[in-house]
């Protein structure tokens, strides 16, 4: 009888004072956990103060994705909410998809990085009209792919912002870190002239097909129709989806948040990579000392980021903690702002996506609530902005931030009429 009455007080205890549960939790970096309930009004909150229509997260642990919501819409004007499956524009996320298209070709040896890009063309580099403004600069046989895919080929994010607009090498490839989408969209021209084969077809084939990216493509699909996001401005000004026709390596990839999680853990295990390969890609090529990502050609230079050795991989931005190394990617267009980063020891990562210009403006708190990572380079990346402001700063300062960026990593189709190089 007494124990049956401690049972029952024991339980009564437990309820009154919740301190058993039976909701899953998410580990962090330190550590500890979270809650799926708790996610939810931080993620709420910081949308609200930002001004944010739209975001999805993905939380991977152990290599599995143990959370993924979407909250907000994905098109306001019919009150459609954003679904983990509605297809988005993954901007700059593409650059990294298209280098594990081009490292599994570094393992099936049809390419070989250090090899001058210019001997796999059969005719010289400045004789295609994209790269005629090169004719006279000896430097531009000397870039590699491991020169383009390390962001060292000293071309600007994009010749649209040149005074002229002419394709220009600012210094010796390879001594220093510039992000370049012209770089990458060379290295396309590259990749389909050794393959013989269109970038679209190359990605279905040898990324999306063999990872279950059952919803992403390079170029827009009718498919898709059933359910997308349009991309919002920072005035909440609807911009639309991007219905590009051209395959484009350095922006034009359409995803889900389902597909591009899946494709975060298969860069976290190594699907589709040797060892070897892979290890290669998340190794180092060039440590960055530039004060901020954008402008991408500045000079000013910083150590604050020594501590971290931030530096930059093949296709991936890189850093160190006491949680050991983590690789990441950004991704920046008119009306998406992406962000993602895993911690190779522990393979927690994170994965969001935002279809509102302001989205930036929360990724900050997010990382260090949900998996308490408090090592990103914001200053660096330029996510300074705090989204407890009133929503007046908060556009103001977007729209600083994205003129900072020099129009960022994908304005490409935009600025240069979704040109396409053969």
């Amino acid at each position: 009888m007494k124990k049956t009455l401690l049972f029952i007080a024991m339980m009564t205890a437990t309820f009154a004072f919740g301190t058993v549960s039976n909701e899953p939790t998410i580990k962090r970096l330190d550590g500890s956990a979270i809650a799926p309930s708790e996610i939810d009004p931080t993620v709420t909150r910081l949308m609200r103060a930002a001004e944010v229509t739209g975001v999805a997260i993905a939380i991977l642990n152990d290599g599995k994705t143990t959370y993924l919501k979407s909250y907000g819409v994905r098109n306001k004007e019919k009150s459609l909410p954003l679904t983990e499956d509605s297809v988005m524009t993954a901007a700059s996320f593409t650059k990294v998809a298209f280098a594990y298209l081009v490292m599994q070709l570094v393992d099936e040896k049809i390419l070989d990085l250090d090899k001058p890009v210019y001997q796999y063309l059969p005719k010289p580099l400045p004789e295609y009209p994209e790269y005629k403004d090169l004719a006279n600069d000896p430097r531009a046989n000397r870039i590699t792919a491991r020169i383009l895919l390390s962001h060292t080929s000293g071309f600007p994010n994009l010749r649209a912002f040149e005074d002229d607009r002419k394709l220009k090498i600012h210094f010796e490839p390879g001594s220093k870190y510039a992000y370049s989408g012209e770089g990458i969209l060379l290295l396309q021209l590259i990749v389909e002239t050794i393959t013989k084969r269109p970038l679209a077809e190359l990605m279905r084939q040898h990324v999306f097909q063999p990872l279950g990216m059952t919803r992403t493509s390079m170029v827009w699909e009718d498919r898709f129709d059933s359910d997308y996001a349009n991309g919002y401005d920072e005035y909440g000004r609807s911009l639309g989806p991007e219905r590009r026709k051209n395959a484009d390596a350095a922006g034009s990839l359409q995803t889900t948040p389902r597909d591009f999680a899946r494709f975060m853990l298969a860069v976290t295990q190594g699907e589709g990579l040797r060892r070897e390969t892979r290890e290669l890609m998340l190794s180092p090529q060039i440590q960055i000392y530039s004060k901020h990502q954008f402008p991408t050609l500045i000079t000013d230079t910083t150590d604050a980021n020594k501590s971290i050795r931030l530096s930059y991989g093949l296709g991936w931005g890189l850093y160190w903690t006491s949680f050991g190394k983590a690789f990441f990617k950004e991704g920046h267009d008119e009306g998406w702002r992406n962000y993602t980063v895993c911690f190779e020891k522990s393979k927690l990562g994170i994965v969001i996506m935002t279809n509102s210009s302001n989205g930036e403006g929360i990724f900050k708190e997010l990382l260090e609530t949900l998996i308490r990572n408090t090592f990103t380079p914001i200053e660096w990346e330029g996510y300074t902005l705090q989204p407890t402001t009133s929503a007046y700063a908060i556009i103001r300062s977007t729209k600083r931030s994205s003129l900072r960026r020099n129009c960022s990593t994908d304005m490409l189709a935009a600025t240069e009429s979704r040109r396409t190089l053969s």
